[in-house]
């Protein structure tokens, strides 16, 4: 006659599901993130892919030459609809000049992120998570821990160009990468997508 054991278990196995909810929260998330994916660039030819990767990789060392602070969010396989909060609809073509004038310190839409779905500048302005992760470097301002916030709940690539040093960064999986100069960058974008490296000349010519 266990009566206090079998109401310990009665309240345990009817509060089942929320205790689960709880405790794999962040695994659940990224389940339904995965059951909503689409294959990056689906519909971008490999011509376009290298257009698009020359573009970000101009407009973020113009943007910091300039000392221009961007956040630049290229989605993959994932759907990122979980994890950020939307800006302003773009929906146009990726274009260097159009990243600079986004970032602009008088743009409105300068002090979020912009994503890159489908071979396309989706949005402006966008709101990512910050990283919880507590061993962080304490140097790293609130853009970095954006950055590397969403790249540890999917597998998008962020460019980051920092005002304060001028420097060019790339974050994947949770770790930051700082590009020396723009063929780093290209190249970095390159290997991720699978297209073959070209070498500045061959890429503008």
């Amino acid at each position: 006659e266990l009566f206090t054991f079998n109401w310990i278990l009665e309240k345990f196995f009817s509060n089942l599901f929320i205790i689960v909810v709880i405790l794999f929260n962040g695994e659940i998330r990224r389940a339904l993130a995965q059951i909503g994916s689409h294959p990056f660039f689906s519909d971008v030819s490999s011509v376009q892919e290298t257009y698009i990767v020359e573009e970000l990789a101009k407009a973020a060392f113009m943007m910091a030459q300039k000392g221009y602070g961007a956040l630049m969010v290229i989605e993959r396989d994932i759907l990122v609809d979980y994890h950020i909060e939307f800006g302003t609809d773009m929906d146009c073509r990726v274009s260097s000049e159009i990243l600079v004038s986004i970032f602009h310190p008088t743009s409105p839409m300068h002090d979020g992120a912009v994503l890159i779905r489908g071979g396309k500048l989706h949005s402006a302005g966008n709101f990512l998570p910050l990283s919880k992760n507590p061993v962080l470097d304490k140097n790293l301002g609130t853009r970095h821990r954006a950055a590397i916030g969403l790249t540890e709940e999917s597998d998008v690539i962020v460019i980051i160009v920092s005002e304060e040093n001028k420097s060019v960064a790339v974050v994947q999986a949770g770790h930051l990468i700082v590009m020396r100069d723009m063929g780093d960058l290209r190249k970095s974008l390159y290997d991720v997508y699978g297209l073959k490296f070209k070498t500045a000349s061959e890429a503008f010519s």
